[in-house]
């Protein structure tokens, strides 16, 4: 997928659940739950042993966005490639694994966390990054602080986000959607409690639908 599609996706999706899978034979039922829940995209957490192989089974969902997170090698991102992830995520910025991710052609978010880390995301040709760890780095407030003098950049927010704060993210104009994993908590998906999943995702559909974004950061 190319950038402008990936960026529609998430635009359009405005929550992105954030999935650490151990058994691959559950994500294909955890990204059924999540379609069933209103939502079509997935970023699969790429730290564990499965994680490979859950993007390889997810192929089976094409109407499914998979993404693989935790992306800090270079090399990383040829195989969450080739296994399958449309776009990748890091939780900082490498310039080795952004260029590499750009030579192969797949859109790519890197965590940053400071002015300097978001001047370096610019140096790479980015224009949308990953604020991490969101909440501890001061949440809304810091993103409102780096869209002063970065206006054109745009926030994918992740880390300690919750429902019961995601729509202050949302609400502000420069954050094109908001990473959490309430809904895709790690004992629903070793419980298998797919019905549980589904409907925290339909909350989370519902209230991103309710909370527009503001005018004005």
């Amino acid at each position: 997928m190319s950038e402008k599609t990936i960026t529609e996706s998430l635009a359009a999706a405005r929550i992105v659940p954030v999935v650490v899978i151990d058994n691959p034979d559950r994500a294909v039922p955890l990204g059924k739950a999540l379609l069933d829940g209103g939502l079509d995209v997935i970023e699969v957490t790429y730290r564990t042993a499965g994680a490979q192989a859950a993007l390889t089974a997810l192929k089976a969902l094409p109407e499914l966005v998979v993404g693989a997170g935790t992306v800090v090698r270079p090399e990383q991102v040829d195989s969450a490639v080739e296994a399958g992830a449309q776009f990748l995520v890091s939780p900082g910025l490498s310039a080795a694994v952004v260029e590499r991710a750009q030579a192969v052609g797949v859109p790519i978010l890197p965590g940053v966390a400071t002015p300097s880390d978001i001047m370096a995301a610019l140096a790479l040709g980015l224009d949308i990054v990953k604020l991490f760890p969101a909440a501890t780095l001061g949440g809304p407030s810091a993103i409102k602080a780096f869209s002063a003098p970065f206006p054109g950049l745009r926030f994918v927010p992740t880390g300690g986000i919750s429902a019961a704060t995601v729509g202050d993210y949302l609400a502000l104009p420069s954050v094109i959607a908001a990473g959490g994993s309430w809904m895709v908590e790690r004992s629903l998906i070793e419980s298998e409690d797919w019905a549980e999943i589904t409907r925290r995702t339909a909350e989370a559909v519902e209230l991103a639908g309710q909370t527009p974004a503001t005018t004005g950061a």
